[in-house]
């Protein structure tokens, strides 16, 4: 997020085409390809099914679903998930697992990294699997890869939710439900919970577990600096994400110099591994047309916006957050203060700190207890209050 506060000057005129936002290219299965009348179609009603070879995970059988979701300008877009069904069990309940997806590239969304080896954390999957749970993993970047765009994904994991409870061949439609995820996509997930009173008011979440969130874009993007930074591959991809989403209020390219240009172009279709070789140790600087920070409040409330510590609602289903104290890549302060304004709400919350830097550490050690959480929920053991 560093080059956000270096790129942006907020200056709304025409754009030359190579200043316009760099979309992916689009995935050439027609099974992508969103309908023309979408837009006639209600948040979570699914557009079409098929059943998919699930040959890296034992004992599945799986589905892949297309549903209409909703982008943030309140605009119909077509989205999937991707759902792993336990064989011999009946009736399971459901956990829609948000993936970490900091990747720009239509190939590097979970419904093709589930099969291409791109989808680090896939493994991860089986901890849910093996304890006769479904589980449904959505493309929560949206068709665009809008990697960033936070409440995008808390909309497209509701709406999978939704599609999930509509497909009778899946047999979930009264499944207990949880929502998972950790870092990008515990993001998604901790967005779903709060969204969820006023976007998906149906919906009945037994639990949600989500860890290591970047709860203030704004206050990431500023920490970050100017400086070469070995993480820098994955701030860019989240400007150009958000540009993607929001074109005329965060106008990215358009403050690109043509190393820029050429770095957003070289890596718009790419995923993690890609962004963090060829952006580690880059900066903002090297970049950008002009090094001037931002004084833009348009662009400085796109960050806001997608920003869980300057969303006023609280979550109603159980939640359960967990996060690394000493964590240098997504602030503590910022989860701590959201954890404060939602345990003074009256939150059914349990909040568990660990005294550990590393950020991928805390989703390893973190996770085993998440799950507890969540199977505790689903036995319909009340949800303690931990803050």
């Amino acid at each position: 997020m560093a080059v956000v506060g270096a790129v942006l000057l907020g200056t709304a005129i025409p754009l030359p085409a190579s200043a316009q936002p760099a979309y992916p290219v689009a995935d050439p299965d027609p099974f992508y390809l969103a309908p023309a009348d979408l837009g006639t179609l209600a948040p979570g009603e699914v557009v079409r099914t098929r059943r998919i070879d699930t040959w890296m995970y034992a004992d599945t059988d799986g589905w892949q679903l297309a549903f209409r979701s909703t982008n943030s300008t309140g605009n119909p877009i077509l989205a999937v998930t991707t759902v792993l069904l336990p064989r011999g069990v009946a009736h399971p309940p459901l956990v829609s697992y948000q993936a970490i997806v900091n990747s720009l590239g239509t190939k590097c969304a979970p419904s093709r990294s589930l099969f291409n080896l791109e989808l680090q954390e896939s493994p991860g999957l089986y901890l849910a699997l093996e304890r006769g749970w479904a589980v449904s993993v959505p493309d929560h970047l949206g068709p665009t890869g809008a990697y960033g765009a936070a409440r995008l994904g808390g909309m497209i994991t509701l709406d999978g939710v939704r599609a999930v409870q509509r497909v009778a061949e899946l047999g979930l439609a009264d499944s207990p439900v949880a929502l998972a995820g950790y870092s990008g996509g515990g993001m998604a997930s901790a967005w779903a919970a709060a969204l969820a009173p006023s976007y998906a008011p149906e919906l009945d979440l037994a639990a949600v577990v989500a860890g290591g969130v970047p709860a203030d874009l704004e206050q990431m993007a500023e920490g970050l600096g100017f400086d070469p930074h070995p993480g820098f591959g994955l701030a860019f991809a989240a400007a150009i994400g958000l540009e993607r989403e929001y074109p005329h209020r965060f106008p990215v390219s358009s403050q690109l110099n043509a190393t820029g240009l050429w770095l957003r172009d070289w890596v718009a279709n790419e995923c993690r591994r890609f962004l963090l070789f060829h952006g580690a140790f880059r900066s903002a600087g090297q970049l950008a047309a002009s090094t001037t920070l931002s004084t833009s409040a348009t662009a400085h409330q796109v960050l806001r916006e997608n920003s869980l510590r300057y969303f006023r609602d609280t979550p109603t289903a159980p939640l359960y957050l967990w996060h690394g104290t000493l964590d240098g890549l997504t602030p503590y302060d910022s989860v701590a203060e959201v954890v404060h304004r939602y345990c003074a709400a009256g939150a059914r919350l349990t909040f568990v700190p660990y005294e550990i830097s590393e950020h991928m550490t805390t989703a390893v050690v973190g996770f085993p207890e998440a799950y507890e959480y969540v199977a505790a929920r689903l036995r319909g053991e009340p949800a303690p209050i931990r803050c």
